[in-house]
């Protein structure tokens, strides 16, 4: 099995993520907001995919000595990481992609405080997945948490590389960026826009190819690396599907009046 193999068998995944009717409710500023307030979640713990890969596939440790392995897949991933760490925001201040995201909720008028508190708490916990399952989270953002954490937790490279490939990259539809494009009549949205646009455009550049070839180069020729890759790239997938759901239930209940507790 191959990369086009694993690409082939997420296919539908892929196209329910990116046609979902989640992105036809995203009609107001005040919907967005809400959008933005769950999707920070899956902004922060994609730097701990990140983080993870590169602990795993280059030397962090001290004192360092070098690793083994494809010299390109190592210059990729450090390359992702100083991307998504300290990137270049529109007004010329550097930042990670995070930051630019929590810039982006305060520019419109959404919520940060929750899921700035609960970053805090979470930090330096070794259970990650125990602590989610005793917080009280918006929508389904908790089960997908757990899911990227267990993985983190008890995945092999391969397994982590593949969910990062299919799961996390290249997952904006056009439509989105031109709702949010035609909403941004004052401005307020002037951040997320900027956010979206660069990760298209770092997605799109030669990260994807790179992408492949790092999960191609852990995989190798065994056979067993492959099918797991590809149930991780699924599972990944399935996950972002149901935070996407998540989200529309919030949504659904606001519209009824009903108050969200988090």
């Amino acid at each position: 099995m191959r990369t086009e193999e694993i690409q082939d068998a997420v296919a539908p995944l892929r196209q329910d993520l990116i046609n979902h009717s989640l992105y036809n409710q995203l009609d107001s500023i005040e919907n967005v907001n809400t959008f933005m307030e769950q999707h920070i979640f899956a902004v922060w713990d994609f730097m701990s995919l990140v983080k993870w890969l590169q602990n795993k596939i280059t030397s962090t440790d001290i004192p360092w000595n070098p690793t083994r392995g494809n010299g390109k897949i190592k210059r990729f991933i450090n390359e992702i990481v100083t991307a998504e760490e300290s990137d270049y925001f529109h007004d010329g201040r550097v930042m990670s992609h995070y930051e630019m995201y929590i810039e982006a909720m305060k520019e419109s008028g959404a919520n940060s405080a929750d899921a700035q508190t609960f970053f805090r708490a979470v930090n330096g916990k070794k259970d990650v997945v125990s602590y989610l399952r005793q917080t009280i989270l918006p929508g389904k953002v908790g089960p997908f948490l757990e899911s990227t954490f267990d993985l983190l937790q008890n995945g092999k490279a391969h397994e982590v590389a593949a969910a990062f490939t299919f799961g996390r990259e290249d997952l904006i539809p056009d439509m989105f960026l031109s709702i949010l494009k035609d909403m941004n009549k004052d401005g307020r949205l002037n951040s997320l826009i900027y956010y979206m646009e660069r990760h298209v455009e770092i997605d799109g550049d030669e990260h994807g190819p790179m992408a492949l070839e790092m999960v191609a180069d852990l995989c190798g020729k065994n056979e067993r690396k492959w099918e797991e890759a590809k149930i991780a790239a699924r599972e990944a997938l399935q996950s972002r599907i149901r935070l996407w759901n998540g989200i529309e239930e919030t949504l659904a209940m606001k519209g009824q009046g009903v108050k969200i507790l988090v």
